[in-house]
């Protein structure tokens, strides 16, 4: 088994790799025939992106509602293996919050953290040429034996400063030497000149180079017009045919702001809603679908209530319809001490009635 290749998600082991909701509720129906799926998505990381991608909360409410062996889990937090000790010893924590005396046992020196730590203040990056005039800037972009390192430094000081127009027409030639990418912070520096580069973004989309191509897309996502929804959905598309799991959820944030008018994404949104290992791009795919009002949404939030990732539960608290098991659900994620505070808090307003949501009614009710 390797951390590149994926089951089908029509497959149980498919669905518990991504973290999907569907995977958990499949899995409760025969608990004794999960637990070497489960111990095997903590021995490896199946994760696409670790830094982003949550897996920790989904298997540790596996074992506990499941009560499947955490014997297993005990050993590997042990492994030579580091990221296999850090993984099973994320699991066997939460697990001692949910009141576990054999993960407690495991883990006799760890304390728990309060529910609700500071929130740490974003750092701001310095101007590096706090001297120098844009204007400056600009001439040493232009430059074209300039070194990439002032040339990138140039561009972490535009990122930081009102919108400079003058850099749009410098943008296709700000990619790294070796032209497999922009250099580091043009995206940011552009973005800061939202719907002024929107123009030549269309160009830049339609370029050669996949950089560049990607910038235009990107800009034209978040600040383009109707006329753009058919590129939109053509690059979606090429993502799709490419398998790039890692930048599509840009695009489906772009669409969504179009609502019914692009429709035309609807296929391809739930495609990538069902089949991405990058479980946490996710919850804009939702989002996405249920903005062009997509058949099957309610469906979707219903199954996101056990998704792997705190923001698709929190759209699913939010908006998953008054049926049958969604109130069991809420009452659940509302009184598990494992859940985000946010989650759980949301999970007590909808069943209050106190959201937008509205309360949700007792079976038969």
């Amino acid at each position: 088994m390797h951390s590149d290749h994926y089951a089908p998600p029509t497959t149980l082991l498919g669905l518990l790799q991504r973290g999907r909701g569907q995977g958990a509720r499949i899995a409760a129906e025969d608990p004794a025939s999960v637990a070497e799926f489960v111990h095997g998505c903590i021995r490896w990381d199946w994760r696409w992106d670790s830094q982003v991608d949550d897996r920790h909360l989904y298997l540790a409410r596996l074992i506990r509602d499941l009560e499947l062996p955490l014997g297993p889990v005990v050993e590997m937090a042990t492994a030579q293996d580091e990221d296999t000790r850090d993984r099973a010893t994320g699991v066997l924590e939460l697990l001692v919050l949910a009141g576990s005396a054999e993960a407690r046992a495991a883990l006799p020196d760890f304390v728990p953290e309060e529910d609700e730590p500071p929130a740490r203040r974003p750092v701001r990056r310095p101007d590096p040429y706090p001297e120098r005039d844009s204007a400056s800037l600009l001439a040493l972009l232009r430059d074209p034996v300039a070194p990439e390192g002032a040339k990138t430094s140039a561009l972490v000081a535009l990122s930081l400063r009102p919108p400079e127009p003058a850099l749009i027409q410098l943008v296709p030639g700000l990619g790294a030497a070796d032209g497999t990418r922009p250099l580091p912070l043009l995206g940011k520096a552009v973005e800061r000149l939202a719907g002024q580069a929107v123009p030549a973004a269309r160009e830049w989309a339609a370029a050669e180079q996949a950089w560049l191509s990607g910038l235009g897309h990107e800009v034209l996502a978040a600040h383009g017009g109707e006329s753009d929804i058919p590129a939109l959905i053509a690059e979606l598309e090429r993502r799709w045919v490419d398998r790039s799991w890692c930048g599509p959820d840009d695009l489906a944030r772009g669409l969504a702001r179009f609502g019914p008018e692009a429709a035309g994404a609807v296929s391809l949104l739930r495609r990538f809603w069902l089949w991405t290992p990058h479980s946490y791009e996710r919850a804009d795919y939702l989002e996405a679908l249920a903005a062009m009002g997509a058949a099957g949404t309610a469906e979707a939030y219903t199954e996101s209530l056990w998704d792997c990732e705190a923001r698709a539960r929190l759209l699913a608290v939010e908006h998953a319809p008054d049926r049958p098991g969604v109130r069991d659900r809420l009452a659940r994620l509302r009184d598990d001490p494992m859940e985000e505070p946010e989650v759980r808090e949301a999970a007590g307003a909808r069943l209050a009635g106190t959201t937008p949501g509205g309360p949700v009614g007792r079976p038969g009710g």
